[in-house]
């Protein structure tokens, strides 16, 4: 399903990415050295439900995943990329930690991701790959607007990717999102300008570059949910949603004052 919002739930949107972003930025300053995993988790159950929200994942069961998601925060830390499920683990200096959150309020979702690095300690690396991402979704934004075709969004996010040397799944990607958190259209992360569905005010779509720093392959841990690299290398994973306009493309998951 595509679903095209009106102005008055664009409107909403907003609320519910500010919202995200703010739970978002929160965690983020909170992680440090020494915090478990669950304790972020705890922490994010608590944001989202004292604000009214509803988490996107308690009870998110994809054909991918292993039962209920059962959690309010993806948690993944350095060669785990997508759907970290939260866990008892303590950061430590120099982790990359990725954090990805959804939640639904007012009857419409949002969703987003942030990687950054816990502690004092900045590996190279690690930043190479967070930059990265940052910049592939900024690419992909810059490429949406009325008139514009998805394929054009993942050329862009492609492109910018392999230009840092890096090469890009096609298992996972962006998507659209509204009234529930996964809906079409598919957004890969590569992909060619000029192909799929056009875009139109009213869409909000999810764009979400995410790179493992020497493989392109995945592998799913014993929980069921947690995909990490092959080769056990760092990984880094950015995301907003944005929303269509007449103009070009906004973006919702941006902290207040942003």
């Amino acid at each position: 399903m595509i679903e095209i919002l009106s102005p008055a739930e664009v409107t909403r949107a907003r609320a519910t990415g500010t919202l995200v972003a703010d739970i978002l930025h929160t965690l983020a300053g909170r992680a440090e050295v020494g915090t478990n995993l669950l304790e972020i988790d705890q922490w994010a159950r608590a944001m989202i439900l004292g604000a009214g929200a509803e988490s996107c994942y308690v009870d998110y069961e994809p054909s991918f995943g292993r039962g209920p998601f059962g959690h309010y925060i993806c948690t993944s830390v350095n060669d785990a990329v997508l759907h970290g499920l939260p866990r008892d683990y303590a950061l430590a200096d120099g982790d990359l930690l990725t954090l990805d959150l959804a939640v639904l309020l007012g009857g419409i979702a949002a969703d987003s991701a942030i990687s950054f690095v816990v502690g004092e300690s900045r590996p190279a690396e690690s930043v190479a790959l967070v930059e990265s991402t940052q910049r592939a979704l900024a690419a992909g934004i810059a490429a949406a607007g009325p008139g514009a075709r998805i394929g054009d969004l993942s050329h862009a996010i492609g492109e910018s990717l392999r230009a840092d040397g890096y090469q890009v799944n096609t298992q996972f990607g962006g998507h659209g999102i509204g009234s529930t958190m996964h809906q079409d259209p598919h957004v890969s992360n590569t992909g060619r300008p000029g192909r799929g569905y056009q875009l139109q005010p009213g869409l909000l779509l999810c764009l979400e570059p995410w790179v493992m720093a020497d493989t392109d392959q995945l592998v799913t841990d014993d929980d069921g949910w947690t995909l990490r690299s092959a080769t056990g290398c760092r990984t880094a994973h950015s995301e907003h949603t944005i929303a269509i306009t007449d103009d070009g493309a906004d973006i919702l998951t941006l902290p207040t004052g942003s």
